[in-house]
């Protein structure tokens, strides 16, 4: 396998050669310094995300606006990744988006989730994402939806309640708010999730004998998880008439530390719950003709929360997408 350094040579060489034709110095300067970063401090545990930094509004633009132009898009993606406690992760989604007119864009999106680890393996449906955006101008848009769970978190196994890492749905339904601004190439977004309505999750890891695998997860009994907030710098650059590729950076931070109950009812804090767990995201995407692509999106953490009871770790996740313009 090669290293992270002289994955970081070879890439850096390829876009170099590029730069002059491209003239997008400061995306290969982006580029450089996210893989020098990662290669430097990659820990391997967690990419954490409750949902929003997928939204339309806020990733990676692509152009749908133009009143002459498609009015419907229709997204179908899988991934596939690996998470906390020696699991695997995997799931698919399906997405449709409406462009009202040039300023106000619909998008419903519905997922799915599987976990494979430990003996176990579980898959269900995931979250109905619903958001709307607002596109003020050409540079500045606007963000307004919700996440409505398809289950409350509380999947068993043999009559034992399972943790967080292999719920299919975080169980909470959240509101999302979101910004986002283009200028000089560069494309920064902004959002808040916040859940409204927490889960049923009823995880205990002391129910579990202890030589089990569960007795080492984290007590989620009575969950209570508390909001992010996430802000993405990307740069889109343009490889041939075809291809681009855009990397991104993603900080999210979760705001408070996460609580649980004992038996008796009483709420503790998850010390090390609250934090910055910041990650380097890859989208390079091909046209298959004026109306379609495909796009692969792959990331990993170069910082990570100290505790991250929702199951949301990832240590890489790869994520391929074909898309159509109806």
């Amino acid at each position: 396998m090669k290293s992270p350094s002289s994955t970081f040579i070879q890439l850096f060489s390829f876009i170099n050669a590029k730069q002059k034709s491209m003239n997008n110095w400061r995306a290969v300067l982006f580029l450089s310094l996210s893989f020098l970063i990662g290669g430097l401090n990659l820990s391997g545990q967690g990419c954490s995300d409750a949902g929003f930094c997928t939204v339309n509004g806020l990733h990676p633009q692509e152009e749908m606006t133009q009143e002459d132009g498609p009015k419907n898009q229709l997204k179908v993606g899988s991934f596939y990744g690996s998470a906390d406690y020696s699991i695997n992760v995997y799931g698919a989604y399906l997405e449709f988006r409406r462009q009202l007119n040039a300023a106000w864009g619909l998008s419903v999106k519905a997922t799915s989730l599987g976990q494979n680890g430990n003996g176990i393996s579980t898959f269900g449906l995931g979250d109905l994402f619903l958001n709307g955006t607002y596109q003020a101008n050409g540079q500045l848009s606007f963000t307004l939806g919700a996440k409505i769970p398809f289950n409350r978190s509380d999947r068993s196994e043999n009559g034992s309640h399972l943790p967080m890492d292999y719920q299919s749905s975080l169980g909470t339904y959240d509101l999302i708010l979101g910004a986002a601004y283009q200028f000089a190439g560069w494309q920064i977004s902004a959002g808040w999730q916040q859940p409204l309505i927490q889960n049923n999750n009823l995880f205990r890891p002391g129910f579990h004998p202890f030589n089990s695998d569960l007795s080492a997860f984290q007590n989620t009994y009575g969950f209570q998880r508390a909001g992010d907030v996430l802000l993405r710098i990307s740069y889109p650059l343009t490889l041939n008439p075809k291809l681009s590729l855009t990397p991104s950076l993603l900080p999210i931070y979760h705001l408070q530390n996460d609580r649980y109950q004992n038996f008796r009812g009483q709420e503790f804090e998850i010390e090390g719950s609250q934090g910055l767990t910041l990650n380097v995201n890859f989208y390079l995407a091909y046209s298959l003709s004026n109306s379609s692509a495909l796009q692969l999106n792959a990331g990993f953490p170069l910082l990570v929360r100290e505790a991250r009871p929702d199951g949301l770790t990832r240590s890489f996740i790869a994520n391929l997408e074909y898309r159509i313009n109806l």
